[in-house]
């Protein structure tokens, strides 16, 4: 898996340390007395130093290997979801993505473990909750977690042996790498080619996934800045137009030179005894001999002798208006990230600049109309040795590209002659502290992501493990120097040193991509015949090597496991402890109240739930409803600017979130509910306040604001922006919520909200907005006011359905109680002063608010190289019988059809079945696919498959296979049911989604308890359904590129009108 760019975070994230889970009390297993002592061996690994971290709880102990100079650090804390990392130093010698490509190959075999695709192969024997591998710009990393002693092993010993010992073979090379192929190998090449080799195609995992990667606007405009600015730093990922110049004697090479343990970081966390780690490491690095390895720290170019400036092409992006198609960064390079103490103040007065609509690069760049969002670059960038800081824009008229300079500056200059608002540093202080007490169930792995960059980059890990330490320098220096914070602005950005970075628009892009690939795919083939005597023998010999291909991969489905180590299902705990809560009405008892009490190091968590009736909302207020929200914080009142509002929010509480929620009964799938969700959380002297501002930004927010429709503008132009990109990522989700909204009324409004409706309609808003006296934005205001209204008269009179769930300490619950009662009496007060408004009924026009009839089969077409594709079909109830089975089924035709068949054979980057019982569908997708064509033929011969395979006694399968693969598949589904979960999220599913202890207990029974007649019965069903040829139920989406030159019939696939390609060419 390829790392996503770490600048692609937001800005406060970057500044707020990640939740920590803390205990009350030091536990033994931090206690540094009961740990090895500095200068001790054991199993070859010598204690350099080791230190407590009050502030974190934890104790970390550093290990060097003496014989191969592997470092390790493991982290001692009191939490059983343990971590392990082996991560090396793979600076990419190249653009052709050796780094990506290896770490796909080396976890398709090795010595102890020679079967094809062990870490697929491991997923159904294990209780992992995390288990994956990165390749980041100069490392890569193997991390997994569990909380099953163990599993840890059996998951460490694999992770081990397919590092240090794989095997590498030529044939995972060309799978996960690229290859010549046919592109459908079964068939013959097309009719009316005029050559043999038409159908030759390039193929491979990693080169399809890169295609896909490569569509996303801000990943290329990412990568494309990179490269100017470490140019000796090349893409690790790979680009498809260099990937295929990688031999497979260069992927081995590579492999020799870097995985070795010399250039080794290991990291393990969590409550199980480091010298059982030292240990099972001891024993894996023994036959390894210090080696020297090439580590060397890539470093930006040198800015000196004044501003550069650099442009390259990039695509059209249909979503944004056509004279608005620029996008423009200016770097400037910083300290050494090494001081620590120095990049924690530049990364405070960093995001103070950049955070918030009330910042002043926000106010200055987008709130003025210079551009629509924030390019993917800006922030400050501490992850190599050098720090990097960059601020730019997406969206940009040509015009505008050459005063984005001058702007820049001069905010920073103002900001730097003005000073910084001490409170907004106070602000952000208090998120420090937050961070702090704020517990998640993730903080080991997110504690090992967070230290492997700048392990990798000379930072010391101890460094950043000091928390309190450079709290305390921080304070202590801006103490004593006011402009501490603005000296660092003008000693590093007030400087005329800098790189511009533009990417200018250039609308035969995306033909010169597939232009390039023709050519580079008819050398490749001139090359392949080169080498034989003919082109007949050379083309014969693509087959011939495709077609044992294929016979590998389907020998690799009936390959003996046994080598491999595995839990069991008796492993699965029958009973699980549930959170003790109880639910009580609100002095008035109009309220429902979900208490949890626990230990939350003196927080308090807030969530209500406002719902809607059945038919209270129209078509165009649904859609209307993420705008809504995103507007909440964004206007301010009549009385206070946003940018007060939010200073407020970071001062007194950890953040305030409005969503849009909606779920099927768990009693009946074709019952939908849905309504808003509001939640924060505070420390609990806080929570008045956190109330206030709850109220404040729910029923004050004033829509009437003289700016309202200019914000309105902005959020929608942001989120036009963002569009595509995220369509991109994740157009597998796309596609498939598209497909559910076809056979399920939950899933149909979840579709409108946050699926390829919204993005239709965000679309047709964006281009409605741009003119000034646009009527449908008057409009749209008018609906804005109307929802407010909808939700103030909710809360102002009987408040049928509102519920509230509260988690805090049993000392605190009074205190709550009587915040929550005063919160609603205020809401009550300031409802009286809304209503609905009295102006005449207002519409969307129908071009603007049109739906789309969810065609049986759709094809939405987008200008990416890929496609995604989405089925769906109904199933019973999350309490039906019938429910546990299909989402057994669904994860056996995941792990023995989807992925062998459309991944490994077909060459997409990712392939599953989801069985979705709150939903009410059951489904399937393919993700980066080249050929949707085949993919669609895979997917539509499902329910034979599953049939011949598990729909009889005398099946392909044996008994006693088929018992194993449900085994298997329960051990699947039972990593996300029992994987750990936050005080937080304690009790949401049933708050949330109206499942008790009592439903998920027989759940749990009707999961562990699914057996052979069961899957027997759902696999005649869904192959019954999927064969329907009239009154069919099942619906399908396929998003992007399209079937090429297989194009169906018009009266089979209906082209959806996405509303964005001609955009681009008006």
């Amino acid at each position: 898996m390829l790392r996503a760019p770490r600048l692609l975070a937001p800005y406060t994230r970057r500044c707020i340390a990640k939740s920590i889970v803390a205990k009350r009390t030091y536990a033994a297993v931090t206690d540094l007395t009961k740990l090895p002592t500095v200068g001790e061996e054991i199993h070859g690994f010598e204690l350099k130093r080791r230190e407590h971290v009050p502030e974190l709880e934890l104790s970390a102990l550093h290990f060097h290997h003496n014989r191969t100079g592997a470092e390790y650090l493991h982290v001692a804390r009191e939490d059983s979801n343990n971590v392990f990392s082996i991560g090396f130093k793979t600076n990419p010698p190249d653009a052709t993505g050796v780094p990506h490509i290896l770490e796909h190959v080396t976890l398709c075999g090795s010595e102890k473990y020679p079967v094809r695709d062990p870490f697929f192969k491991m997923m159904p024997r294990s209780l992992q909750n995390f288990m994956n591998a990165f390749t980041s710009s100069d490392y890569t990393m193997y991390p997994f977690a569990t909380t099953n002693p163990q599993d840890f092993k059996n998951l460490q010993s694999v992770y081990l042996d397919a590092t240090l010992k794989p095997l590498l073979k030529r044939s995972d090379f060309v799978q996960e790498g690229w290859r010549l192929g046919p592109e459908n190998p079964l068939s013959a090449p097309p009719p009316n080619s005029s050559s043999e080799a038409d159908d030759i195609v390039f193929k491979g995992v990693v080169y399809n996934e890169m295609k896909g990667q490569m569509s996303d606007a801000n990943y290329l405009f990412y990568i494309r800045f990179m490269e100017q600015l470490i140019p000796s730093l090349n893409n690790s990922g790979g680009d498809p137009q260099k990937m295929t110049e990688l031999t497979y004697a260069q992927l081995q090479q590579f492999h020799q030179q870097h995985y070795h343990p010399s250039n080794a970081r290991i990291i393990t966390y969590g409550d199980q005894p480091v010298q059982s780690h030292l240990e099972t490491l001891g024993r894996a690095l023994a036959g390894f001999e210090k080696v020297q390895i090439d580590a060397d720290i890539k470093t930006p170019i040198s800015l000196e002798g004044g501003a550069k400036e650099v442009t390259a092409p990039g695509p059209i992006d249909p979503m944004m208006p056509i004279d608005s198609q620029y996008k423009t960064s200016i770097t400037w390079l910083l300290g050494d990230t090494t001081d620590i103490a120095e990049s924690f103040a530049l990364r405070i007065a960093t995001t103070l600049l950049l955070d918030g609509y009330g910042s002043p690069m926000y106010q200055s760049l987008i709130e003025s109309g210079l551009g629509a969002d924030f390019t993917p670059n800006t922030g400050y960038d501490t992850s190599g040795l050098k720090g990097v800081f960059s601020v730019g824009l997406v969206g940009v008229s040509e015009g505008n590209v050459t005063n984005l300079k001058e702007v820049i500056q001069t905010t920073i200059r103002n900001v730097a002659d003005k000073g910084l608002d001490r409170s907004k540093v106070q602000g952000l202080m208090h998120q420090l502290e937050l961070g702090l007490k704020h517990k998640t169930a993730t903080f080991g792995m997110d504690l090992v992501q967070r230290l492997k960059p700048g392990w990798f980059n000379g930072i010391d890990p101890f460094d950043a493990l000091a928390w309190n330490k450079t709290v305390e320098t921080f304070k202590a220096e801006y103490a004593s120097n006011p402009t501490y914070l603005e000296d660092l602005l003008k000693k590093y950005l007030l400087v005329e040193e800098s790189l511009t970075f533009t990417m200018v628009p250039t609308a035969s892009y995306g033909e010169d991509l597939k232009a390039e690939e023709q050519t580079r795919l008819r050398e490749k083939i001139a090359e392949a015949i080169a080498k034989y005597p003919s082109e007949q023998e050379a083309l014969e010999d693509i087959r011939r090597c495709e077609a044992e291909l294929q016979a590998e991969q389907e020998d690799g489905r009936e390959q003996n496991l046994e080598c491999l180590p595995s839990l069991k299902v008796d492993d699965i705990p029958r009973a699980k402890d549930h959170p003790q809560l109880r639910d009580e009405d609100t002095a008035k008892g109009n309220v429902r109240v979900q208490w949890y009490e626990a230990p939350t190091n003196g927080l308090a968590y807030f969530r209500a739930v406002i719902p809607f009736e059945k038919d209270e909302l129209s078509s165009e207020l649904r859609l209307l409803i993420p705008l809504f929200n995103d507007a909440l914080l964004r206007i301010g009142t009549k009385d206070k600017s946003m940018g007060e509002i939010e200073d407020s929010i970071k001062l007194y509480t950890g953040g305030l979130s409005f969503g849009y929620h909606t779920t099927s009964s768990p009693f009946d799938a074709g019952e939908a509910h849905e309504g808003i969700v509001l939640a924060a959380y505070a420390l609990q002297n806080n929570v008045p306040k956190m109330y206030e501002l709850l109220r404040t930004v729910l029923l004050d927010t004033d829509f009437d604001s003289p700016k309202a429709r200019l914000m309105i503008k902005e959020l929608v132009s942001s989120s036009a922006s963002s569009a595509m990109d995220a369509m991109s990522d994740r157009g597998h989700a796309y596609a498939k919520r598209f497909a559910e909204a076809g056979v399920s009324p939950a899933a149909k409004i979840s579709e409108m909200t946050s699926g390829i409706t919204q993005v239709r309609y965000i679309a047709r808003l964006a281009a409605a907005g741009e003119s000034e006296t646009s009527q449908e934005m008057q409009n749209v205001m008018q609906k804005l006011k109307q929802l407010q209204a909808i939700l103030a008269q909710k809360l102002r009179f009987e408040r049928r359905g509102v519920r509230v769930a509260l988690t805090c300490s049993s000392d605190a619950v009074r205190e709550n109680s009587s915040a929550l009662e005063n919160f609603l009496s205020s809401c009550t007060d300031s409802a009286s002063s809304i209503s609905l408004p009295s102006l005449p009924p207002v519409a969307i026009s129908n071009e603007l608010a049109q739906l789309p009839d969810y065609p049986r089969k759709a094809l939405l077409l987008t200008p990416f190289q890929i496609s995604h594709i989405g089925l769906a079909l109904p199933i019973p109830s999350y309490l039906s019988k019938k429910s546990a089975p299909f989402a057994v089924l669904a994860q056996i035709l995941t792990h023995k059809l989807l992925h062998p068949s459309i991944r490994e054979q077909g060459g997409a980057y990712g392939a599953g079945a989801v069985a979705n019982p709150l939903g009410g569908s059951f489904g399937m997708y393919t993700y980066r696919d080249p050929n949707p064509v085949r993919s669609v033929g895979v997917m539509n011969d499902a329910g034979r498959w599953a049939l011949e395979k598990l729909g009889s006694s005398t099946g392909s399968d044996s008994k006693e296979d088929i018992t194993k693969q449900i085994n298997e598949a329960k051990m699947l589904i039972f990593q996300g049911v029992d994987a750990p979960l936050s005080v937080a999220d304690m009790g949401m599913k049933r708050f949330l989604h109206g499942i008790d202890d009592l439903m998920e207990r027989n759940r749990r029974f009707q999961l562990l308890d699914v057996d052979p007649k069961q899957i027997r019965g759902v696999a005649r069903e869904l192959s019954d359904t999927l064969s329907a040829t009239e009154d069919s139920k099942v619906r399908w989406a396929v998003l992007g590129k399209g079937f090429a030159n297989e194009e169906p019939s018009a009266k089979e696939w209906a082209h959806v009108d996405m509303g964005i390609i001609a955009q681009a060419h008006e």
